[in-house]
């Protein structure tokens, strides 16, 4: 039944967010504008969609949350093609950690790849939550994906997940060629506490501490600083899918009670970016972690790293899983997509 119901909720936002632009904006009702940006009218119209669906998932007890955030990625995700999906259990800290490899179709033996962390705000999220994302990047990108399922807060708070992004990446550069990976164009990336695990991996590995260095970095609105608190973290405190509730419950599970704020394997903005790869980052108009997202793009920049920060005024937090309806999100990952082509297209 399950199953069933998800079908027919994908199937209605497909409907509705494939209407003509004039109407989706009818639908969506009065535009929201703030600080000069107006809200996409397929973001504000999924917004309303989520608030009669119920209890939103930080509101529910985690493994109920845990599940909702998976069928809500499923309904605006979709079911995309792949050439092939396969997975792994190799040995982690914490015991058996699970890889995913995307295969996309009419791909060479011997490719590219993205090694990507989901995000979740450190609690929730795993391989079917960013499913669709990975497949949508594999397929644009032409690039083998391969997605950690790390462990979670508050369960195994931090540095659990860096532990096990490190063992996983260290297992992918020192056998990438037997999984058809060229060793020398692997780039990391994630979304959000994703985003914030990619930084911190891109930190480490440039630096000889894990793996070999990556070529590139897809950072997708980052979560970078967890000691200082940025002027969009109020603005967007509510009504935008990612709540202070949310982000309080994070930082609540996910750094122990007395660990410094500033570290930079947890807060990968006070770390050493001298050095970094060329970076893509992108930030959301109306998320509360923009500001620190832009921030992190400029703090790259000011160290001497090959940055493309775009922020896309319109779109809310969550719009990267958002590549299976609408217009918004699949072409703002599409331009992510062709930004990892062309960093890795050569060696």
């Amino acid at each position: 039944m399950t199953a069933v119901v998800d079908s027919a909720k994908r199937h209605t936002l497909q409907a509705l967010l494939s209407l003509p632009s004039g109407i989706v904006r009818r639908l969506a009702g009065r535009p929201v504008e703030i600080e000069g940006n107006i809200l996409d009218p397929e973001m504000q119209l999924v917004l309303t969609l989520r608030k009669i669906e119920g209890a939103a998932i930080e509101e529910r007890p985690i493994p109920g949350g845990r599940r909702a955030l998976v069928d809500a990625a499923k309904a605006v995700g979709g079911d995309l093609p792949i050439g092939a999906v396969t997975d792994l259990d190799i040995d982690g800290p914490g015991g058996p950690l699970r890889l995913r490899f995307y295969t996309p179709r009419n791909l060479a033996a011997v490719s590219p790849a993205l090694f990507f962390i989901h995000g979740g705000g450190f609690i929730y999220g795993d391989l079917e939550s960013h499913d669709a994302m990975c497949r949508f990047l594999a397929e644009r990108a032409g690039v083998r994906v391969v997605a950690v399922n790390y462990r979670l807060a508050p369960e195994s708070p931090f540095p659990a997940a860096v532990d096990d992004v490190e063992a996983a990446y260290s297992f992918v550069t020192a056998n990438a060629t037997g999984l058809g990976i060229d060793p020398d164009r692997i780039a990391v990336g994630g979304d959000s506490a994703g985003g914030n695990l990619a930084a911190v991996l891109a930190q480490r590995a440039t630096r000889a501490q894990v793996g070999a260095p990556p070529v590139f970095q897809l950072l997708i609105y980052p979560a970078v600083d967890f000691a200082v608190k940025r002027p969009s973290r109020t603005t967007f405190a509510t009504g935008f899918f990612l709540n202070k509730r949310f982000t309080d419950l994070t930082e609540a599970s996910y750094p122990p009670a007395g660990v410094d704020l500033t570290d930079p394997l947890l807060s990968p903005i006070y770390g050493d970016l001298t050095g970094l790869p060329p970076t893509y980052v992108v930030t959301a108009g109306f998320d509360p972690l923009r500001d620190e997202g832009d921030d992190y793009a400029e703090k790259l920049r000011q160290a001497g790293v090959a940055v493309q920060h775009v922020r896309e005024p319109g779109l809310i937090h969550s719009f990267a899983n958002m590549v299976g309806v609408g217009r918004s999100g699949p072409e703002a990952m599409g331009r992510a997509a062709a930004a990892l082509r062309r960093a890795v297209s050569t060696p």
